[in-house]
């Protein structure tokens, strides 16, 4: 690889703050990268350089198409690189799901990411199950906001169970509206982040988008709306049927959660959890299982799931 002054940005990035990007692929191959002779040159056994440079390639072609990296991204390239399927990586890289209201792009991330947007885009139920950081929500969202532009749907209605995770809501100051505030504010925050807040506040007021409890779905009859039950793994079976049930005509619905953070009384059985055995037949519903492989929110997020889940499969093995 020759290094020109032409080039010279990219492969800045490339090696990122304090070389942090190098690192990662050294440490995944156990390889020795430098820059020498206007070159990369990779030291170490023949099919892990390979796989390196196959890595270094990918990596310097997202760069020069003008999308930014980060280690969750590179650690997941390498994974993909050694399993043999690096050539999925551009297409992957390449999904762009939406736009931001500032022109952002936003991507699938993962393979997995990929399928739950795929899943979404072609059947009126999705189910998503997987761990923090793995985008469930905000590609949710994103989806939801390119529905309403697309005149795809009339509306857009996001909703949680107001489960008390430490804390009563009885106890919570203010009205009911200013109680259930505080378990929404992660939707208002994707929301505004896909919208700007003045939009997201007009169509709020229309009525067009519209945040809610889960309770307050009852009785209702949802047509011509991109729906999402958010924190789903905190509904009980008879609320998850209530909500399933709510779908009416041109309504798309997707439902995400994380089994491994329930907060339900240890008696009540998660109605995510029913409704992943309920529903595995059924025509018309995707299930996705993101892993923590998907997770992007942060790399060191990524290292505390796989930590947790080795301790809570140790835990379960009898001593």
């Amino acid at each position: 690889m020759a290094l020109s002054m032409k080039n010279l940005d990219v492969y800045q990035a490339l090696f990122g703050m304090n070389d942090q990007y190098i690192r990662v692929i050294e440490q995944e191959f156990s390889v020795s990268i430098v820059l020498r002779d206007n070159g990369f040159h990779i030291q170490g056994e023949e099919p892990m350089r390979q796989m390196a440079h196959q890595v270094i390639d990918k990596l310097t072609h997202q760069l020069y198409e003008g999308q930014s990296i980060d280690v969750g991204m590179v650690r997941y390239l390498c994974s993909l690189v050694r399993e043999g399927h690096g050539d999925r990586a551009e297409e992957i890289f390449s999904d762009v799901v939406a736009c931001t209201y500032r022109g952002n792009r936003i991507r699938s991330k993962t393979a997995g990411q990929m399928a739950y947007v795929d899943a979404m885009r072609n059947t009126p139920l999705t189910v998503a199950v997987g761990p923090a950081g793995t985008g469930k929500t905000y590609l949710a969202i994103a989806m939801a906001v390119l529905a309403l532009r697309n005149k795809d749907v009339e509306r857009i209605i996001l909703t949680r169970p107001a489960v008390e995770a430490g804390e009563k809501l009885g106890f919570l100051p203010g009205d009911m509206a200013q109680k259930v505030d505080p378990y929404l504010r992660p939707l208002y925050d994707a929301l505004f982040e896909m919208m700007g807040q003045d939009a997201y506040l007009a169509l709020l007021e229309k009525g067009t988008v519209e945040v809610a409890p889960l309770a307050f779905m009852r009785g209702r009859t949802l047509n011509d709306a991109f729906i999402i039950l958010d924190e789903a793994q905190n509904t009980t079976s008879e609320q998850m049927k209530m909500f399933l049930t709510r779908m009416g005509k041109n309504a798309r619905c997707v439902v995400t959660g994380d089994l491994t953070q329930v907060d339900l009384p240890a008696h009540k059985l998660s109605g995510l959890q029913v409704a992943r055995e309920v529903l595995k037949d059924v025509e018309g519903v995707s299930l996705i299982q993101l892993r923590d492989v998907d997770v992007v929110r942060n790399d060191l997020v990524q290292r505390i799931v796989h930590a947790y889940e080795r301790y809570e499969t140790d835990k379960g093995q009898p001593s």
